[in-house]
């Protein structure tokens, strides 16, 4: 594995690495101090608003192939992070995954995951780990809505009991680095009533919501600077903690959802 190109925007850095056989995935480093790597050739979950499925799914990364996104970039960015929210989906590589997590938690990096939770089995495991946080994809409360948007996220129904399992016998402490994430769709789910819904969720299960902004895969529309303002402040005021897409995820090299396999 070789690191093949990089590209810089004003906030972000996206580092293009080819693999053995030929294939490339991508890593970003953002916010001064994070890298996010990728875990999959590919991914087949194979969400409409994230490009980094477009191609399906192609292969694993080995465990070594995890690493070594941090270990041929560690001696020259000051890497303190490490965000598992790049190509892939963690959990459909879970050995790899974990055997990479402790390798970096040995350098004395804080790991945080983002995931659509499935497979299911794999979620109460990841939950157990010494994390820094975990961000599951929800999108919406609603079933057949959810299997629109995370095609292949496995059941809805399964995932809330899983976790409502998994999170009843956490600290208020651990259950903090625990948050739903909520992409907002422009005409999708962004309903008031909807929003209400994903309160209620947030709020059953005593952890916090992350409102994400839709960056344009030509898939949806994304909500207006306003609407999605108004929406994150309609959350607030029914008592969840809330936060927002910094303006690393928003940026359009290296931001959520635009990660590439076989960058050209």
């Amino acid at each position: 594995m070789r690191l093949l190109s990089t590209h810089r925007s004003e906030l972000n850095q996206l580092f293009v690495f080819e693999l053995s056989d030929g294939y490339k995935v991508e890593s970003v480093f953002y916010r001064g101090d994070t890298l996010c790597i990728s875990t999959q050739v590919g991914c087949a979950i194979k969400c409409p608003f994230c490009l980094s499925g477009s191609l399906g799914l192609v292969r694993n990364l080995s465990s070594e192939e995890i690493y070594a996104q941090y270990d041929l970039l560690k001696d020259t960015l000051p890497i303190r992070r490490i965000a598992v929210a790049g190509i892939g989906e963690p959990l459909m590589n879970y050995p790899n995954v974990v055997m990479s997590f402790w390798r970096f938690k040995n350098m004395g990096l804080k790991v945080s995951f983002y995931t659509i939770g499935f497979p299911h089995t794999y979620l109460g495991h990841l939950i157990k780990l010494p994390h820094n946080g975990i961000t599951v994809s929800i999108h919406s409360t609603r079933a057949d809505k959810r299997k629109k948007l995370i095609p292949h996220g496995g059941n809805l129904e399964t995932l809330i009991s899983t976790l409502r399992k998994e999170i009843e016998g956490l600290s208020k402490r651990k259950k903090k680095k625990i948050s739903l994430a909520y992409l907002l769709l422009k005409g999708i789910n962004d309903s008031y009533e909807e929003l209400e819904e994903f309160v209620r969720l947030v709020s059953e299960l005593g952890v916090s919501a992350t409102l994400l902004y839709y960056n344009d895969t030509g898939s949806f529309k994304a909500p207006s600077e306003q609407e999605y303002e108004e929406r994150f402040l309609f959350l607030k005021k029914h008592g969840i903690k809330v936060t927002l897409s910094t303006r690393f995820r928003k940026d359009k090299l290296g931001g959520c959802g635009m990660l590439l396999v076989n960058r050209v």
